[in-house]
């Protein structure tokens, strides 16, 4: 039983006042900018298996359901009972539908080789058909599954073309929004050339194969009285049904955080200015091979995760299970971040999907898991779907939205051996924030890993080089030596650091060596001078001591003299 309650909000109208008839179909609704021209008739065209009879269905299901408009749908291909096959893995009973008077579905058969002509071919038995379901369930909506089997018994061009100019014009009399699906012909949208031209709304629904990879794409080749976008869009086919995925807005209006978020490791977060990255920005690891470009963007996920956040970690190369057993040799328990919701994989070969799917695909992902923080490791595996231009369109896209949703997003490229490392194989440096460059550095016959901070937007970083080095207890960055026109790393900086270090001991025991000699020269002197002090002061005493007996001997002379004068009787 259908239990979803329709939308009662009035039909949207474009300004200029053209009433519009919302689809339901994700995305479709935004580039036409409110639906299809309500009470005309929209011709959607494409090959085989590009999805028009799906467009068509959800036009009428979605309807019923989500607006509360009645629908026909007249098939000339499938039965009933296939479309409502068809259909009910998306979740669409129509058999409920039906019964409920809500949907009506008519399926003629039609087989060139069992017609004879016996007089002038007309629609008259098809109108008459169409308008007792409309009338029955007061339909709002009509579907017609196609134009090719329905006039496939007609030779007669002029006549053809005479009746689907009254198709389309019986349609708009009944005042209902149709969908008439068509196939595409040679080197034109349909077959007859003709259905394109008598529409109010034409879309084209695209399914090519370039380099062995089926893509979709949906353009709105025209559009009556209305404002429309021109572009082709990428279009998904999945468990929800058809998805359309409009291109990212060109005016650069998203809004920017200043809040950061750590990268994972510490120091690097230092070399950024003491924070890690800018919250919802762009952030390109770049690299050789074998560099560290995914344990790097692997601290990262980890460090969103400790923070109580949630990552989505797209992977190109390995499984999910590779990426948590290589991760957990450099201490990163990945699985435990799984289990608690906190992390979610989404691992697929570049191939597996065209350009535009993987674009598809990543809305889809972000819209269910929310994340705060995107892994895609790397970009570089999509070059085997399409150049450089392709690439950086889909690319942009990705960024756009990400940065729309403030979410925080790390790319990882790989740079291809002898090419200059400050640069990208899909071109798309310039439209990150923050790039992180990875070497390789070739020294005393090892090979040593190497990051520096290429370019931050909006802060200051740290122009110095620093160590990657990757072990057990995760991610370690040291400062590389550097001498007078050297740069030492791995081995040959420890060697040196431990030749520094015995230069510095042996220079730190000569100069206690030449400190206990002074100091034992300073005693000595100390010595002589506590020596001279004593003898200057026996010699002081000394000299006190003449001075008093000289002065007794004066006195007693003076004395003795004047006795014996006085007893001489002398004056």
């Amino acid at each position: 039983m259908d239990t979803e309650t329709p939308d009662s909000s009035p039909a949207p109208t474009h300004p200029t006042g053209l009433a519009k008839c919302p689809t339901g179909i994700q995305g479709l609704d935004d580039i036409t900018q409110g639906g299809l021209p309500r009470g005309r008739p929209t011709l959607v065209c494409g090959s085989a298996g590009s999805g028009k009879t799906l467009l068509a269905m959800e036009f009428i299901v979605r309807g019923i359901r989500e607006f509360g408009e009645p629908g026909v749908f007249m098939a000339f291909e499938e039965t009933a009972e296939e479309l409502a096959a068809n259909v009910a893995s998306l979740g669409f009973d129509v058999a409920a539908l039906t019964g409920q008077k809500r949907m009506a579905i008519d399926y003629v058969h039609v087989e060139r080789s069992e017609i004879e002509e016996t007089g002038d071919y007309n629609l008259d038995g098809l109108f008459v058909r169409l308008g007792l379901m409309i009338a029955e369930t007061s339909a709002r909506r009509v579907a017609i599954d196609s134009l090719e089997t329905l006039f496939s018994a007609l030779s007669n061009e002029a006549i053809l073309r005479a009746e689907l100019r009254r198709l389309f014009r019986w349609l708009k009399d009944q005042g209902v929004t149709a969908v008439i699906t068509a196939e595409q012909g040679q080197n034109t949208l349909t077959r007859h050339g003709l259905e394109e031209y008598i529409s109010d709304c034409v879309i084209f629904l695209d399914h090519r194969v370039a380099n062995q990879v089926a893509t979709r794409r949906l353009r709105v080749v025209k559009y009556r009285g209305s404002a429309h976008g021109t572009n082709e869009y990428p279009t998904m086919i999945d468990e929800n049904g058809l998805s359309v995925l409009p291109i990212s807005s060109l005016k650069l209006d998203y809004p920017v955080r200043s809040d950061r978020v750590s990268t994972g490791i510490d120091r690097l977060d230092a070399m950024l200015g003491g924070g890690g990255y800018y919250r919802g920005s762009s952030v390109l690891v770049s690299g050789t091979s074998g560099s560290g470009k995914s344990s790097l963007a692997t601290a990262f996920a980890d460090g969103v995760c400790r923070a109580g956040e949630r990552c989505l970690y797209l992977s190109f190369e390995e499984s999910p299970a590779q990426i948590k057993r290589n991760m957990a040799s450099i201490g990163f328990d990945l699985g435990r971040w799984e289990q608690a919701g906190s992390l979610r994989f989404n691992s697929a070969r570049s191939t597996l999907y065209g350009l535009e799917q993987h674009l598809v695909t990543l809305h889809k992902l972000v819209s269910g898991f929310q994340p705060a923080a995107v892994v895609v490791d790397p970009i570089t595996n999509l070059t085997a779907l399409g150049n450089t231009d392709d690439i950086k369109s889909v690319l942009t896209r990705m960024i756009d939205f990400l940065k729309g949703r403030q979410i925080t997003a790390v790319f990882t490229s790989l740079t291809g051996g002898g090419e200059p490392v400050e640069r990208t194989e899909v071109g798309i440096s310039s439209l990150m924030d923050t790039w992180l460059l990875l070497e390789m550095v070739q020294s005393a016959s090892e090979r040593n890993r190497v990051l520096y901070v290429l370019k931050s937007r909006g802060m200051a970083h740290s122009n110095q080089m620093r160590e990657f080095l990757l072990g057990g207890r995760g991610i370690e960055l040291v400062d590389v030596y550097t001498g007078p026109g050297t740069v030492h790393t791995g081995t040959a900086r420890l060697a040196q650091e431990a030749a520094d270090r015995a230069e510095a001991l042996a220079r730190r025991q000569a100069a206690l060596r030449r400190g206990r000699g002074l100091d034992s020269e300073r005693a000595a002197l100390e010595a002589q001078i506590t020596a001279l002090r004593t003898r200057m002061e026996a010699i002081a005493t000394e000299t006190a001591a003449a001075k008093a007996e000289e002065d007794t001997h004066l006195e007693t002379l003076d004395s003795d003299r004047h006795a014996l004068a006085h007893q001489r009787k002398a004056d």
